[in-house]
């Protein structure tokens, strides 16, 4: 069903329908996850039953262009509300970088023109007079909160999302609460110092991600390749080369391959081991587009984790995937939402 120029992509009549038919109230959060190419919105029951869910693509626009996609969607979802009777009284987003609570500032390096674009500001303007407050917080802390209320995470108060996509960083619930650190940056665990000496080819984005990312794993690739020129190895081949490749390749005996996966095994081992010892988490949920299909070494960098950590911590942590996959920004987000409304 099209409303406007946008998809509907997942309405449950019945979910509507009960929801009304039980509730008094008919209270609900409305969530939002930007991504570098989308936007999806959500409405959540308090119970964390999605009622409305719709993805746009960005569809390359940057700055202001993308926050007039956001109010535009979050004035639909409003007004689907209105007409269905029920009563949003708080919103969360989820954004692809550092979200500032005191300013309501984001910065998010994949979308040109958010250095520091005022999104709290934009939401306030069509929040206006409704009693609606907006509530913004980073991906990474999003993730955990995702999988808390509905995934992996529930019934902890002290666990870790390590997302490893295109980058990496880490959610930390620390006593039933998000660690954003004294400058909202706390996560940033890609500049991890895994390896000495320095070398320079860490200064954009840290020694753990430049290892052990979906980018970092093809950098690798690409420097072995390159030293070892007399080997032949199948990755030479591939355009585009990406991470899956390199894993698809590892399960083929590819040299090449699995010197990148086990060099990457260690830096997420050593990672979770320092994770593992600061922050003595009950659970390390493995997610980001790498994981994926890299959760089937899970049992390799639980092993490589146990030579570094704190050996009472570590025998009392769970490493496992996300139950919500893509979809933990959103659910993090209504979370957000509903325990700050």
């Amino acid at each position: 069903m099209l409303i406007g120029s946008f998809q509907i992509l997942n309405i449950t009549q019945y979910a509507i329908s009960a929801y009304l038919n039980c509730s008094n109230l008919h209270m609900a959060v409305l969530a939002l996850d930007l991504g570098g190419t989308k936007l999806a919105t959500a409405i959540f029951t308090n119970e964390g039953e999605k009622i409305y869910s719709n993805t746009v693509t960005l569809n390359k626009k940057s700055g202001g262009e993308v926050g007039q996609l956001i109010t535009e969607e979050v004035v639909q979802c409003l007004r689907f509300a209105e007409e269905k009777s029920i009563l949003v009284r708080s919103l969360g987003i989820c954004v692809p970088g550092i979200a500032h609570a005191e300013t309501g500032h984001v910065w998010a390096p994949n979308i040109s023109g958010w250095e520091n674009y005022p999104l709290r500001k934009e939401l306030e303007t069509v929040l206006a007079g409704k009693n609606i407050a907006a509530h913004i917080d980073s991906d990474r802390s999003c993730y955990i909160l995702g999988e808390r209320w509905k995934g992996n995470a529930q019934g902890c108060d002290n666990a870790i999302f390590l997302s490893v996509g295109t980058g990496i960083g880490a959610g930390i619930l620390v006593n039933g609460k998000p660690l954003r650190g004294a400058n909202d940056i706390g996560g940033a665990i890609g500049w991890m110092a895994l390896d000495k000496p320095y070398d320079e080819k860490y200064i954009s984005c840290g020694c753990f991600e430049y290892n052990a990312s979906g980018e970092g794993i093809v950098k690798v690739a690409k420097e072995f390749i390159g030293m070892e020129k007399q080997q032949a190895s199948a990755l030479s081949t591939v355009a585009d080369l990406s991470a899956k490749h390199i894993i698809e390749a590892y399960h083929q005996q590819d040299e090449i391959a699995v010197r990148v996966i086990d060099n990457a095994i260690g830096y997420w081992g050593m990672a979770a081991a320092n994770l593992v010892s600061l922050f003595n988490p009950e659970k390390i949920i493995f997610g980001g587009g790498v994981f994926g299909p890299a959760l089937q070494f899970l049992p390799e960098i639980y092993e490589e984790s146990k030579k570094w950590a704190q050996p009472i911590s570590i025998n009392k942590v769970e490493f496992t995937g996300p139950a919500l996959g893509a979809d933990a920004g959103i659910y993090g987000a209504g979370y957000l939402a509903l325990n700050n409304e």
